[in-house]
């Protein structure tokens, strides 16, 4: 084998691990840069520094409003139904003579009305 081409190789191999580890630092940090920024909530970057800003269009506004209203409806509809669960709860778990005595308060009252 020629001397000049075992030297080359050498350094080669010797240098190669260098350059491998150096890119994969590089790769690594810049995914863990990206995860950061979009894990806390910072605009993503193009290549050339410019941030990347979803386009939103007038149809997508008008869903965002949709879906908005439509959150809110079903957060009041849970409301209500957590208070009648509780109610169903509190009911289920007193005791069954004082559940008694309200019924027959309610019927005495009722009665006295008609």
């Amino acid at each position: 084998m020629d001397p000049e081409l075992a030297e080359i190789l050498n350094f080669v191999g010797t240098i190669l691990p260098w350059v491998t580890l150096i890119v994969a630092l590089t790769v690594g940090g810049w995914v863990f840069t990206t995860w950061l920024r979009i894990k806390n909530g910072y605009p993503l970057e193009t290549s050339w520094g410019r941030p990347l800003h979803p386009q939103v269009d007038n149809e997508a506004k008008e869903r965002i409003k949709l879906l908005t209203g439509e959150n809110a409806q079903l957060r009041a509809e849970l409301g209500a139904v957590k208070d009648r669960m509780e109610t169903v709860e509190r009911i289920i778990t007193d005791q069954p003579h004082r559940l008694a005595q309200e019924i027959e308060s309610l019927s005495l009252i009722d009665g006295g009305k008609k």
